[in-house]
This record gives C-alpha cells, sequence and structure tokens, in this order.
C-alpha cells in the first residue's frame, strides 16, 4: 500500500517519478521558469476526468480559504464600525464630548488606516499570510479591548489612530492574497461572499449592541465599554486561532499535496496570471503601479464607493435615529439593509465573474444607490426614508467588491498588483475622513449634507468613474485586436513578453 500522503486524492493516482523529480513542493516555486508550467499531473485523462478534479480542487480550497477569511473580515468591519452603535448608548456623554469631537475620533482611524495600506501588501508577501494576518488581528483586538476602558476623549482618539494602524493590512491584504489563488473569472463571487462580511457584520453588530448593551452597570462600567472590551476579546482570541488557520500563498501552502499544487499553478498560468510567477521585490513593480492609469482610475471609482460605505455603516443607527426611533428599536432596524446588502453584493459577484462584465455592474449597481440617496434627500416620510436606506446599501455594498475584483482582473504582476490594490484601498478609506464629517449634528434629523455629499459620490465618481473606465478598456482592447500593440512584443522572447504583465500584447482587459 502506497503512502496516502503521496496518492493524490482526486485522481486517486500516485504521482510518477518523473513528476516527484519536478513537481512544484513547498517552497520551490522559484525553480520554475517565467510562464513555464509545471508537468500535468492529469495527463492522460479525459476531459470529464479533468473538469471532476477541477471542479473537486476548487472546492477544496474554498472550504480551506473563505470561511475563516469571512470570519476574519466580520470582526474587522465590526471592530471599526461598533462606534455608531456605542454612540447610541451614551459613549458621548460619558465621555463628555461633542458631536464635532466624536467626527473627530472616527477620522483619526481612517488617516493612520489609509497611509499604512499602501504597503501592507508587501509586508504580506514578505512576511507570509500565515504570520502577517493573524499577527495584525491580536494587535488590533488588544487595542479595541482598551477602547473600552478609556475615560475621555485623549484615550478615545489615541485608541481609534492604533486601531487603523492595527487593522491596515487586512482588507486590501486578504483581497490581494485571494487573487494569487483563483483564475480572474473565479475571483468576483469569492470576493463578494468575502466583503459580504462586512454587511452581516452591520447586521450581527446592531443584535450584539442591543444585547451587549444590556450590561450596562455590570463592574462599574457602560453599556457601550462591554460592547468594545467583549468583542476585543473575542477578535485576540480568533487572532491567536489564525496562527493556524490561515495559509500562505499556493507555492507553500501546507494543506495542498504536491500533485495539488501543480494543478494551482497550471490553472494561474493558464489564465495568463503572474500571480502564478515567483517574484522578488523591486521598487520597479511600485513605480509601474504608480505611473498605471488604471491604478487611479480604480481609485477614483472605489473612492465612490468607500466614501459612501463608511457614511452608511458609521451613521446607519444615527439616520434611523433621526427619523424617530432610538436605542435598541434603532439599532434593530440597522438589521435589514444590511442583510440585502449581502445578498444582492453576492449576487453581482456571480454575474460579474459569469459575464465578465464588471463595469455594467457597477454601473448599474450604483444607480439603485443613487435612487436611494435621492430619495433620504428629498423624501419627508420616514417609510420612504427607510426605503432610501435599502436602496443606498443595495448600491454601495455590491460595487466595494466588484471594483476591487475589477482592479484585480486587470492589474498583472505580483507586486505591482499588491501595491495597486492597496493605492486603490487606501485612498478610497482615506475618504472615511470625509464620511466621518458629513453627518453632523446640527443637521438633524434631515441630514442633507451627508446625503447630499453621499450622493455626489455615487454619482460622479462609481458611476460616473466606472462608465468612464469601462469605455478606456474597451478602447484598449480594440487596441489589442487590432494589433495596435504587437510592437511593444517585437525583438523579445516569450519570457520578456511574459514580463510586461497587462501592458503586453496579448492581454485583454476584463470589461
Amino acid at each position: 500500500m502506497s503512502d496516502p500522503e503521496k496518492r493524490d486524492s482526486d485522481s486517486g493516482q500516485s504521482p510518477s517519478d518523473d513528476e516527484k523529480a519536478v513537481g512544484v513542493r513547498p517552497g520551490g516555486f522559484e525553480a520554475l521558469g517565467h510562464g513555464d508550467l509545471p508537468p500535468d499531473p492529469d495527463a492522460g485523462l479525459s476531459d470529464a476526468e479533468r473538469a471532476r478534479i477541477d471542479r473537486r480542487l476548487l472546492w477544496k480550497l474554498d472550504l480551506r480559504l473563505i470561511p475563516w477569511l469571512c470570519l476574519l473580515y466580520l470582526i474587522s468591519f465590526l471592530d471599526r464600525t461598533n462606534i455608531g452603535n456605542a454612540r447610541l448608548i451614551g459613549l458621548e456623554d460619558s465621555l463628555n464630548i461633542t458631536g464635532g469631537q466624536y467626527n473627530a475620533a472616527l477620522s483619526l482611524f481612517f488617516v493612520s488606516y489609509s497611509l499604512s495600506e499602501p504597503l501592507t501588501n508587501v509586508l504580506l508577501k514578505r512576511l507570509r499570510p500565515s504570520v502577517f494576518i493573524p499577527a495584525i488581528m491580536v494587535l488590533w483586538g488588544i487595542v479595541m479591548t482598551t477602547m473600552g476602558l478609556v475615560h475621555n476623549f485623549q484615550g478615545l482618539m489615541a485608541a481609534r489612530f492604533f486601531l487603523g494602524l492595527a487593522e491596515a493590512g487586512l482588507f486590501p491584504g486578504i483581497n490581494y492574497y485571494l487573487s494569487c489563488w483563483y483564475r480572474r473569472d473565479e475571483f468576483g463571487i469569492r470576493a463578494a461572499i468575502f466583503f459580504s462580511a462586512a454587511a452581516v457584520s452591520g447586521s450581527f453588530g446592531g443584535l450584539l449592541a442591543a444585547a451587549i448593551g444590556n450590561m450596562d452597570g455590570i463592574s462599574g462600567k457602560r453599556g457601550w465599554s462591554w460592547i468594545f472590551i467583549l468583542e476585543g476579546i473575542a477578535t485576540v482570541v480568533i487572532g491567536v486561532i489564525s496562527f493556524w488557520m490561515v495559509y500562505d500563498f499556493p507555492d507553500e501552502a501546507t494543506f495542498l499535496s504536491d500533485v495539488d499544487r501543480q494543478r494551482v499553478i497550471r490553472r494561474l498560468k493558464a489564465d495568463q496570471q503572474s500571480s502564478a510567477e515567483h517574484e522578488e521585490f523591486r521598487m520597479s513593480y511600485f513605480w509601474s503601479s504608480v505611473k498605471d492609469w488604471k491604478t487611479w482610475i480604480y481609485a477614483v471609482i472605489y473612492m465612490g464607493a468607500d466614501g459612501p460605505l463608511y457614511a452608511f455603516s458609521l451613521f446607519l443607527p444615527t439616520i434611523i435615529n433621526g427619523l424617530g426611533y432610538s436605542g435598541t428599536t434603532a439599532q434593530l432596524l440597522s438589521v435589514p439593509p444590511y442583510a440585502a446588502a449581502a445578498i444582492l453584493t453576492i449576487v453581482i459577484g456571480y454575474i460579474a465573474d459569469r459575464t465578465r462584465q464588471r463595469g455594467i455592474c457597477n454601473i448599474s449597481t450604483s444607480i439603485l444607490g443613487v435612487i436611494g440617496f435621492a430619495m433620504l434627500l428629498s423624501a419627508t416620510s420616514p417609510g420612504v426614508q427607510y426605503a432610501g436606506t435599502f436602496l443606498g446599501a443595495l448600491g454601495i455594498y455590491p460595487c466595494i467588491s466588484n471594483t476591487i475584483s475589477w482592479a484585480s482582473n486587470n492589474i498583472e504582476g505580483v507586486y505591482k498588483r499588491g501595491v495597486t490594490l492597496g493605492i486603490v484601498i487606501g485612498w478610497g478609506n482615506l475618504n472615511g475622513v470625509v464620511s466621518s464629517n458629513i453627518y453632523r449634528t446640527k443637521d438633524k434629523p434631515k441630514y442633507r449634507v451627508g446625503h447630499g455629499v453621499v450622493f455626489a459620490y455615487l454619482l460622479l465618481f462609481l458611476l460616473a468613474g466606472s462608465a468612464v473606465n469601462y469605455v478606456l478598456l474597451r478602447r484598449e482592447n480594440a487596441k489589442r485586436r487590432a494589433g495596435k500593440l504587437d510592437y511593444l512584443a517585437e525583438g523579445k522572447t516569450e519570457k520578456e513578453v511574459q514580463a510586461l504583465g497587462d501592458v503586453r500584447p496579448g492581454f485583454y482587459y476584463t470589461l
């Protein structure tokens, strides 16, 4: 009987001696040349058998990667936005802070968060996901716990600053990480499922805050303090467990057999992804990202989704409070819009993967958000305004993951993609500073300034930006089909052409 660890669980075959000799073992990824394929472990099998093996491999990846990463992002988003729930149960009164000081504390988080993001993917690549991601989780869990112990405005500001610093690496890091595992037409639905955890956290956060708020007075602490303390301790525990639950990139992931590792790398390379290559970091990758026009147009589009996202998630309880509801009722009424947004996020991710029309999905979905905030601006009936929050959520949340997937699909090179995602997400999150200051106490209950700013972001940056990018990418693809960029490959070897990444003539952009 052969060693079961050496037997391929999908085909039922043991790798041949040749495959063992040239297979991609953990840490041996760099042995392959640029553009070279590992040996095909399924040579000789029928197309039906190959398809069955591929489905089982994809299912294995999904089970190992997606559920735990979704949990991590749910915790992350819960920890950064629970201050909105804490506000409803006495945070400002206990710390003797004004509405302006509360907004300043929100803003400071986004400053440290955004400025740290562009380089976090480089650290993720160099330190390995299994170390970097759990480590930052433990750090921000500690900060979150201490936020429940602050007694004044200065303490709250310090906690929010370090929370942003520690959390900065998770969202861009995991999106980049997943893009290194899946083909371009598979990534969108996974990114959507992952990001839907943010919407779930909104629903879960409202329910959790309503329950924890009942601990008011226990051990002499207010209910808002217990929100931060209990959620912070939970984050630390999950962060420690993550040292065993988060895996490294495909070339070093321990849960893959040698044969499955070959399959993962072959399917990425067949998708013309440079994420299937081993690269050493060079500053040229950074400058390539900075000089690429796509980096900046995706930053504008993402800004149009992310600014409204934070305005919505931080102030939805406040908005509902302005409609005449308070306390636990306001917390519970914040749940349904998030639940609807989570469902649509996954649906849009699926549709965009199947059609490869991410721009059209962004454009059509953002229109819902524009209509929703137009209703919030113009309607006087609380029922109509509450319906507007549903459309607002439906127009914002799906576009976050879809925009990240769109950018990931169209940026090639391990480090270039990582830097680009860091810039795009960092710039988007910097707009959280704006979002933190547009729902002012003096504008209650109409909040016309806040609703107007979100409406403008959705219309000018998300909707219009997506339309402009769609047109530009169509033109680029037309140039490639017409052979107008073939000169870029003239006189170059196949290796040099592949090294051009998304600039190479044979690379077609996802629209």
